[in-house]
């Protein structure tokens, strides 16, 4: 994984002409592309006034988790604690939202704007202990650039 081009790539996306919806699809798609084991990516953010999370732009199957409460699943766990949440086996976590059959890890990071959570970004692998420190720093940045899009 080379973490510069990654982020080059992402800043330009980031510093495109596309519009704010587009870019995000445009780093799903991205990610999902050129990481092997990125087999699903997605942003979720705090849907209103609700305490939950809603489905925005994603790269992969289709998921029936358009919605998701605080608190559920390692996306919901993310929303209350403001904490990246890296699982490297998905069977030895008791609140996960099985995503299907194939998916064997996940690590999902939040997007910061002024210190308050407002999303997050969601990837889904099918296989197991594939994240490193590399993909927590490289989706960090993710989330940096999305929080000043």
């Amino acid at each position: 994984m080379d973490i510069k081009t990654l982020k080059q790539n992402i800043e330009d996306i980031s510093n495109s002409n596309l519009a704010y919806g587009n870019k995000l699809q445009r780093i799903c798609d991205f990610l999902k592309e050129t990481i092997s084991y990125y087999d699903w990516v997605g942003f979720y953010f705090k849907n209103g006034d609700k305490e939950e999370l809603k489905l925005a732009q994603y790269a992969g199957e289709p998921t029936e988790h358009t919605i998701i409460p605080f608190g559920k699943g390692i996306c919901g766990q993310v929303a209350v604690s403001n904490k990246n949440f890296v699982v490297q086996d998905v069977a030895e976590q008791d609140n996960y939202i099985s995503c299907g059959f194939k998916v064997k890890s996940e690590i999902v990071i939040p997007i910061f704007i002024n210190g308050k959570n407002i999303g997050q970004i969601d990837i889904d692998s099918h296989v197991a202990n594939p994240f490193t420190k590399d993909d927590e720093e490289l989706l960090e940045f993710v989330c940096d650039c999305v929080s000043k899009l």
